[in-house]
């Protein structure tokens, strides 16, 4: 976004530009985004928002109004912003380091995920027993068409009534007297389009897993091609937290879940991609060629529950059955969403790991568009939308945290790393910059 506002200017455009959707914000728009276009910019929350102010910005009686109000907003956050980020001031990736989530890794005894177990079992005892002969082989699990009767059961109903701006706690906005009849409604034509599509197979939803043995190295995590370890089959990168922070609280990393090499304890990591199906495009496209708008949004926004409740079942299944270091969990729903578990699974372009193109070695990793479809795009978005992928971790300390802004020593080093020039990480990593690039 801010690399398309860059090139608005450089082409001298003076076209409105609107900036909205799930991953956006005002504040982005505003410290980011704006600054880098002498032409109208406007964030909306979501489409539906989009039609009073692009109607705005047409008229020329209402667009001098709007684009003053706006401006004066955005230099209103940007003011807080930079006495915000004055409140907490950055400090050296070396002292970040230094402040690493402490682990008394000598203590840790990681758990062999039962996928490669059970299977170094089985080639054990073929082999007679052989040295060496216990190794697994096969670190993915491929699932196709999974049942949607089973996955309906995991699904979060708040954010799907949040897109569909009806407010309150679910299930008790069903009787708000506001809206509860809407909500009501709304509630009943999801259960309907559900049940055909589990009936009638509109959506055949696919993941894929992997269990891997690895070790940390820095802020990279090492992805071995075996269980000897002999080999690296790719590096994961990371970043980590360079604010200031208060006595205790560490500057996290996500390679800090993960065992140091140096340690010598055979750790391991996991990864999923999952799709509610990748069906999904065509059949959205049928309904609005058929002028049947609400079928489209509503089945495009049930998909996308469909492929957050896949993400939850199968790293629950994870935990208790395929890595198996939690065989003893036993959570509902509401303790499921409320992460009540131990063990994380951060995405790749969300806050803990925030660039996007880590997502490349994930499919890579995993064979992603082989099992089942999936594909990414030039700018690392997955497709179909109603799609999930990320990161297994296992360890009892893993949290989720913002690594939030990065200094230029960092960008730097990690820019090394990945083999990038500085302005390429920079254009990856520029929501997260502490800093003006040159």
């Amino acid at each position: 976004m801010v690399g398309f506002a860059s090139e608005f200017q450089r082409l001298g455009l003076s076209t409105p530009l609107l900036v909205g959707g799930a991953t956006t914000s005002k504040a982005h728009t505003a410290v980011k985004v704006a600054p880098r276009y002498d032409g109208p910019v406007v964030w909306v929350k979501d489409a539906s928002r989009s039609v009073p102010v692009a109607a705005a910005l047409l008229s020329d009686e209402q667009r001098p109004a709007l684009v003053a109000d706006v401006r004066a907003d955005y230099e209103a956050i940007r003011a807080r912003h930079a006495a915000k980020a004055g409140d907490r001031p950055l400090i050296s990736l070396s002292a970040a380091r230094a402040n690493a989530t402490a682990v008394d890794w000598a203590a840790y005894a990681p758990v062999r995920p039962h996928l490669l177990l059970e299977q170094a079992r089985d080639v054990s005892a073929a082999a007679g027993g052989s040295v060496g002969a216990g190794e697994a082989t096969r670190f993915t699990k491929v699932f196709r068409d999974y049942p949607v009767a089973e996955l309906r059961g995991y699904i979060d109903w708040q954010p799907f009534f949040a897109a569909w701006e009806l407010k309150g706690r679910f299930p008790d906005l069903l009787n708000n007297p506001a809206s509860g009849e809407a909500a009501r409604k709304l509630y009943a034509d999801a259960q309907t389009m559900l049940d055909r599509i589990e009936a009638e197979h509109w959506l055949r939803p696919a993941a894929v897993i992997g269990l891997f043995p690895a070790n940390s190295v820095g802020d990279d995590i090492e992805v071995y091609a075996a269980e000897d370890r002999s080999e690296v089959r790719l590096v994961l990168h990371h970043l980590r937290q360079q604010g200031a922070h208060r006595d205790g609280v560490p500057n996290r990393s996500n390679a800090d879940f993960v065992a140091p090499r140096s340690s010598g304890c055979r750790d391991y990591l996991g990864a999923f991609a999952v799709t509610a199906g990748v069906e999904l495009p065509e059949r959205v496209a049928a309904f609005k060629a058929a002028l049947d708008d609400f079928s489209a949004i509503l089945l495009e926004s049930l998909a996308d529950r469909l492929a957050e409740a896949f993400a939850e079942r199968m790293h629950e299944r994870v935990r208790r059955e395929f890595w198996g270091y939690d065989p003893d969990e036993r959570l509902g729903n509401e303790e499921l969403i409320a992460e009540a578990y131990r063990g994380i699974r951060p995405a790749p372009g969300y806050p803990a790991c925030p660039d996007h193109t880590e997502k490349a070695l994930l499919w890579e990793l995993l064979d992603v568009e082989g099992a089942t479809g999936m594909r990414l795009t030039e700018s690392m978005a997955m497709w179909p939308g109603a799609s999930v992928s990320g990161w297994y971790f296992a360890a009892p300390h893993a949290q989720y945290f913002v690594v939030g802004r990065v200094g230029r020593d960092q960008v730097q080093e990690y820019a090394a790393r990945k083999g990038w020039s500085l302005a390429e990480a920079e254009r990856w990593l520029s929501p997260n910059l502490g800093y003006d690039p040159e």
